[in-house]
């Protein structure tokens, strides 16, 4: 199950951010998104959770909880929406 985890505080490392998760389960992968031009954390990750029963109980054990000095939200993660048919502000892009 793929996790959302919002509201991170900047100083939030990939290892604090698994270390938490790890507590109530295994922990497939971190990816902590940051700027592409300052690399510095947008403060949000997600956290991959191979088991759905683990996963679960993270969410509902983490949610509001402090992680690196700061309540995290803390729900699963909505599929990203589809971006193909993206419209300007004058209508559909015409190619």
């Amino acid at each position: 199950m793929n996790i959302y985890v919002g509201n991170l505080s900047f100083e939030a490392t990939e290892q604090n951010i698994r270390d938490e998760f790890s507590k109530f389960g295994e922990v497939s992968g971190v990816n902590m998104v940051t700027d592409r031009e300052t690399g510095r954390s947008r403060g949000f990750c997600f956290v991959e959770m191979p088991n759905d029963a683990e996963a679960k109980e993270a969410i509902s054990g983490l949610n509001l909880q402090r992680i690196a000095g700061r309540a995290v939200t803390v729900n699963e993660a909505r599929p990203k929406p589809d971006r193909s048919d993206r419209r300007g502000p004058r209508g559909p892009r015409r190619y």
